[in-house]
């Protein structure tokens, strides 16, 4: 396979390009190769995360999103590679202090993976009950479990049960568990999938301003096109394995590169 890569430029973009340029690097991914057999899922992928940003990672299915993340959070060894996340490589961290780094690191699942036998605020207490060094010694959770709340819109639902939520109540308490534990970096993994497009775009919005509000480093990870124009400020296309394509939407979308075109013909 030939290793071609495209970035896009471009005179217009330069200044918010090179605004991001000059922010910290919070993920770096260098070479990360990952193979099962001879199914080549990563095949020198990457990436970097700077803070404060919205990047989105599109691929198609079974092109390595999932496997990429589960290299970056210490889930699953690559073959080869390097990948940094604030500042530590991942493949020298210990148990503990991989877990203290994940403890810095939000992740919204695509199916919100609430716990049906608990109520809104256990599961929102959950991640502290893992964490506890990292909140300190807390003896009534409702002020940090009602600020979580009111910050996706649901106050009132802190003794409801899952299965009395909507799908997009569902995905807000499960953003709401997420920043629980204040992290400087949130993982989405598909946030709007599964939602009618009235919610998807209630979600995006939510995620732009909890962005806004804490200043967070944001990984999307999307097959969602609409969601990607609305959230991004910088976009990644996983291709064969590699970072095939990577630019704002406006270039990407204008590319008449036809594995590019793929990703935004309707």
């Amino acid at each position: 396979m030939t290793d071609e890569r495209i970035t896009y430029k471009n005179k217009n973009a330069e200044s918010e390009s090179d605004t991001t340029e000059e922010r910290k690097t919070v993920i770096r991914i260098r070479d990360v190769r990952k193979s099962f057999g001879d199914n080549h899922v990563l095949n020198g992928f990457h990436m970097e995360l700077h803070e404060g940003e919205n990047l989105v990672v599109m691929g198609r299915s079974g092109s390595g999103k999932s496997v990429m993340i589960k290299c970056l959070v210490g889930l699953m060894a690559p073959d080869s590679g390097y990948i940094e996340v604030m500042g530590k490589e991942i493949a020298t961290l210990n148990r503990q202090t991989l877990d203290e780094l994940r403890s810095d690191i939000g992740f919204l699942f695509q199916g919100s993976a609430l716990y049906d036998s608990m109520t809104v605020r256990e599961n929102i207490e959950f991640p502290m009950r893992r964490h506890k060094e990292k909140l300190g010694a807390v003896s009534d959770t409702t002020t940090l479990v009602m600020e979580a709340l009111e910050n996706v819109g649901l106050g009132h639902t802190l003794d409801l049960m899952p299965a009395e939520l909507s799908g997009g109540m569902q995905r807000r308490i499960a953003l709401a568990r997420t920043l629980i534990l204040k992290p400087k970096i949130i993982l989405y993994d598909e946030p709007t999938s599964g939602l009618d497009p009235i919610t998807a775009k209630e979600i995006i919005e939510l995620m732009r301003s909890i962005q806004i509000k804490y200043n967070t480093s944001s990984l999307i990870i999307t097959h969602d096109v609409d969601c990607a124009r609305v959230i991004s400020e910088r976009m990644i296309l996983l291709v064969d394995g590699i970072n095939y394509a990577e630019g704002t939407y406006a270039e990407l979308s204008a590319s008449t590169d036809p594995k590019v075109e793929a990703f935004f013909k309707k």
